[in-house]
């Protein structure tokens, strides 16, 4: 984890400007290891919500004015949405923004957060959890380019099949960044 540490320590995103149209929000993308691996935290989210249906996601949402900053939505939408106390991660920096097709500009942050956690999920805005094995992302299974079925509509882009889920979008976008930050 060290070595992780140094890398955010030295790591400048890059940002989109705060002057655009675009709702800003915040993800935490939870680290942690399991079984002498580092993995990722991801959600599926429910039918219930608003947005991103049924989709892989990270722990975040919307920017609310009580907010202080992106960072402080990611924590917070963390804690609501898995029951991973702010307190608890420690919040290692800052991947690129990213911008999705519904106008979010997505602004993600690596935190590493203990494990095992007693997640509570709130379940009208999480149907499940999903633990992502780094290992997973650099196998012939990994990120790739192409086209692929999501609630059977054929797309085109980056996506992560994984356990029967794809995972694509903005959450593929990240995964892509944080990889890239891992090995240049």
């Amino acid at each position: 984890m060290e070595s992780l540490r140094e890398i955010f320590l030295r790591r400048r995103p890059q940002r989109v400007s705060e002057a655009s149209d675009l709702s800003p929000a915040g993800v935490l993308v939870p680290l942690f290891r399991k079984d002498g691996d580092l993995h990722l935290l991801l959600t599926q989210r429910t039918e219930t919500v608003k947005t991103h249906k049924g989709q892989i996601a990270f722990p975040g949402g919307k920017f609310q004015y009580e907010d202080l900053d992106c960072l402080t939505t990611a924590l917070r939408e963390t804690e609501e949405e898995v029951g991973i106390a702010m307190d608890a991660v420690e919040v290692l920096g800052e991947l690129d923004h990213t911008v999705t097709l519904s106008r979010f500009r997505v602004c993600p942050f690596v935190g590493i957060i203990p494990y095992p956690y007693p997640f509570r999920i709130n379940t009208f805005e999480v149907e499940r959890l999903i633990e992502l094995p780094l290992s997973h992302l650099s196998g012939p299974e990994g990120l790739r380019e192409g086209s692929f079925i999501f609630r059977g509509e054929s797309l085109f882009g980056l996506h992560l099949p994984y356990q029967g889920d794809i995972i694509w979008g903005a959450t593929a976008r990240i995964i892509k960044n944080f990889m890239d930050c891992l090995c240049p």
